[in-house]
């Protein structure tokens, strides 16, 4: 059986303008690698509500699971939830259990639970909340589309609590191999190898170091005795 796959939507105009460099995409990645659900498609967007709407409405339909990044803090540019709402044709509404949540924060905090953070707890009818240990504002799942915050610190912290909740697969195994050649040159048989592992990945990354071509040669898949088996015949086509 094949693993669940998987797509991330990063949305804020603070990254397509270069505000802000995004690293949340990279850190999903390694851990839905490390669970065994494959990582397909990223998306980036702007916080336009019909562009979300678009996107979340795509991504769910071609994948298992969409993890969102972004949206859902509390000012008027947070409209996340508002648009997952919609596409996923549900009513949103302040939920009980988010608003305890966030009281009880703010309450130990001495800080007003004012109507700006109450946006925080507006959640799409049906959803399951992601708990927030760092900040307490919740995200949510609803069906196959998981609702985080954008802040890196948070996001990481959502995504270990969400993980246990969902249904991996096989983890995929890695193995690295440098080779001093430049892509041309190994190009050919390289393809051939791969063409007799059908069931593995194979990427071919050049470098240029201090003048010196080559490449990192990195064999993937799931079963680690054909990567070694594979990488075997690599370092034999190409000793080092």
């Amino acid at each position: 059986m094949s693993n669940p796959t998987a797509a991330i939507l990063v949305i804020g105009d603070e990254i397509l303008s270069g505000r802000t460099r995004d690293s949340n995409l990279h850190f999903l990645a390694q851990e839905l690698t490390r669970v065994g659900i494959d990582l397909q498609e990223a998306r980036v967007v702007s916080d336009r509500h019909d562009r979300i709407v678009e996107a979340v409405r795509a991504l769910s339909g071609s994948h298992d699971h969409v993890f969102t990044s972004g949206g859902i803090g509390p000012t008027h540019d947070d409209i996340t939830a508002d648009a997952v709402a919609e596409a996923m044709g549900a009513a949103l509404g302040v939920r009980d259990d988010a608003l305890g949540v966030l009281k009880a924060h703010y309450d130990r905090m001495g800080t007003e639970m004012n109507e700006a953070r109450l946006r925080m707890a507006r959640v799409p009818e049906g959803a399951t909340l992601i708990d927030n240990p760092v900040s307490a504002a919740p995200g949510f799942s609803i069906r196959n589309v998981h609702v985080m915050a954008g802040v890196p610190r948070i996001f990481e912290a959502m995504v270990a609590g969400l993980l246990p909740r969902l249904t991996g697969g096989t983890p995929l195994l890695s193995l690295s191999y440098r080779i001093q050649k430049g892509e041309g040159e190994i190009a050919g048989p390289l393809a051939q190898l791969a063409g007799d592992y059908p069931d593995l990945s194979m990427g071919s990354y050049p470098f240029n170091a201090g003048g010196s071509f080559g490449a990192n040669i990195v064999i993937r898949g799931p079963d680690g005795a054909r990567v070694n088996e594979a990488m075997t015949r690599l370092a034999a086509i190409f000793p080092e």
